[in-house]
């Protein structure tokens, strides 16, 4: 059995790991291998083997921290013991060069915690594997000493599985047609035809999407760990990064390198590292300059803000409270690595030169000016908004109206007929036999008469209205449409400086509203009610009534 090629990629502070291990090969009879032997050494156990009738003990590996038997819901329950399953996956393979398994080798990100590694393994595997039928035997190991080298080997099968639990053959034979749809027929007189993969899973452009895949699980835990760093799958070309990417090591070189016994490729890695951390520095001077340079052009731009908005005291400076906002989010980086607190400090730039230049073109200079605004811009939202339900609204109504006269003319003939018959008997026949029809009109008129109309209603002149209502309905939603992103920029720097307003300048935003005394409040309320016309309830009408 072939020992594991690995050397993991420790992610840095200050970038991310540009291609952590990911290896994928294929088992095959042809070199002699065995997938149960496989199986065994990954999962450190002892499992027999019915092909060549040798078992294959692995019981001395005590690397293994945990394995798991993942199975799609068309397996066989019986699969989820490992040696049934990989003896299982052998008999079906009758040929000297079959495939029998599909390995890979997979480095976990040590920044995310040990009892995470599971579940990541779980989720990956179910998402990319198990859900398209594949049996997924996976096992996590962590070499001595413990948390230098953990990562994980993925076993797959290379067949898919019937609805019955069967194996499905690997390819099927296809007959090649003619252009007029017929076989062709070979000079020997048996049919061209060629073979197709009943799956697709040996194709090229999987092994990328395993690869993103697992670079999307790793970083998912790594934030859930509270960790600032990421993984990136692809190579520092594809990246775009103009570094120079280390030497694959392997075990035997990693190990002499941890005895303190330095090697040919642990002394080109370490030369590469050192040219990569100094371009990294040249750049970063770089990168300092640049910024230095944007923060005189930005501090020139404040100060100019601040000389205009002299004249507004009553309320905070909103360039003011954007340099704070700043520096806020600048402390709250203060524990990410170089890289993070640079690339988050030039998006924050970038963000607030945006919102100074639109309060510039828009005269808010303080506070008090933007909440103004907002509240403007959300009064004519709400006034749209409203017009558009109102609109809504008396469309629904007239095309209840339309319906209710439809039915009413349809059904009229039938109640006309009820009403003219004069024995109650015979009426009451009438009626059951043509109930629906009866409900029907019943239904339709009382809508009629609900909305104050009658089957004499000008139904063009509904119709009418009901166009022109819709017309108005969609220009108001293209109105609606740009208040909205009018209304966008503002709500973005009202929130970032609310993070930095103080009590008191929040408290200077609210005005109080005028008192009134008790004498004008009674008298308030006397004019309000005789304005209202008198109601009355239902239980007083029918009470009237009996009167």
């Amino acid at each position: 059995m072939v020992s594991c090629f690995f050397c993991p990629r420790t992610l840095k502070g200050d970038d991310k790991v540009a291609n952590p291990h990911f290896e994928i090969k294929i088992t095959k009879r042809s070199k002699r291998q065995s997938a149960v032997a496989g199986a065994a050494y990954q999962a450190g156990e002892k499992l027999f083997s019915e092909y060549d009738q040798k078992m294959k003990n692995y019981l001395y590996k005590k690397e293994v921290v945990y394995t798991e038997v993942m199975l799609p819901t068309n397996a066989p329950p019986g699969y989820a013991d490992r040696a049934t399953l990989w003896n299982a996956a052998e008999e079906v393979e009758k040929q000297w060069n079959s495939q029998l398994a599909r390995r890979f080798v997979v480095a976990l990100p040590r920044e995310a915690p040990t009892a995470m590694y599971p579940q990541m393994m779980q989720e990956y595997c179910r998402e990319h594997f198990v859900s398209k039928g594949m049996c997924c035997d996976f096992a996590i190991h962590d070499p001595d000493p413990p948390g230098h080298n953990p990562h994980c080997h993925i076993m797959l099968t290379m067949r898919a599985i019937d609805e019955n639990g069967k194996w499905l053959p690997k390819s099927r034979k296809v007959y090649d047609l003619d252009e007029n749809g017929e076989r062709i027929k070979l000079p020997s007189g048996n049919w061209k035809s060629h073979k197709e993969d009943t799956v697709d899973w040996n194709e090229q452009y999987h092994a990328e999407e395993w690869r993103h895949g697992w670079e999307l699980v790793q970083n998912k835990y790594l934030e859930l760990a509270g960790s600032p760093e990421r993984v990136d799958m692809r190579s520092y070309e594809r990246q775009g990064l103009d570094k120079i990417p280390t030497v694959h090591m392997g075990a035997a070189v990693c190990a002499l390198e941890r005895k303190g016994i330095e090697t040919n490729i642990g002394n080109l890695n370490r030369d590469i590292k050192a040219a990569n951390r100094m371009m990294n520095a040249i750049r970063s001077t770089i990168k300092n300059l640049q910024n230095w340079i944007a923060d005189i052009l930005e501090a020139t731009k404040e100060v100019f803000a601040e000389m205009e908005a002299e004249k507004k005291n009553a309320s905070p400076n909103l360039s003011n409270l954007l340099r704070d906002y700043m520096n806020l989010r600048k402390a709250e980086r203060s524990e990410w690595s170089r890289y993070g607190q640079q690339k988050g400090t030039a998006d924050d730039l970038k963000a607030v030169s945006k919102a100074l230049i639109y309060l510039k073109e828009h005269e808010l200079y303080t506070l008090e000016d933007l909440d103004t605004a907002l509240q403007g811009v959300n009064e004519k939202a709400q006034t749209i908004n409203a017009d558009m339900k109102k609109a809504s609204a008396r469309m629904k109504v007239i095309t209840g109206i339309q319906n209710a006269v439809a039915d009413c003319q349809t059904h009229k003939a039938v109640h006309d007929k009820y009403l003219k018959i004069g024995w109650k008997a015979r009426q009451a026949t009438f009626a059951e036999r043509h109930k629906d029809e009866l409900d029907s009109f019943n239904k339709a008129f009382r809508y009629l008469k609900k909305q104050g109309v009658d089957l004499n209603v000008n139904l063009d002149s509904l119709q009418t209205e009901y166009d022109k209502l819709k017309a108005t309905h969609s220009e108001l939603a293209g109105q609606l449409a740009t208040v909205k992103e009018e209304l966008q920029p503002m709500k973005d720097i009202r929130y970032w400086v609310g993070k930095v307003l103080t009590p008191e300048q929040s408290e200077v935003q609210k005005k109080p509203e005028p008192k009134h005394s008790v004498t004008e409040r009674l008298k308030f309320e006397q004019e309000q009610k005789k304005q209202q016309p008198e109601q009355k309830t239902p239980q007083q009408k029918k009470q009237n009534m009996e009167l």
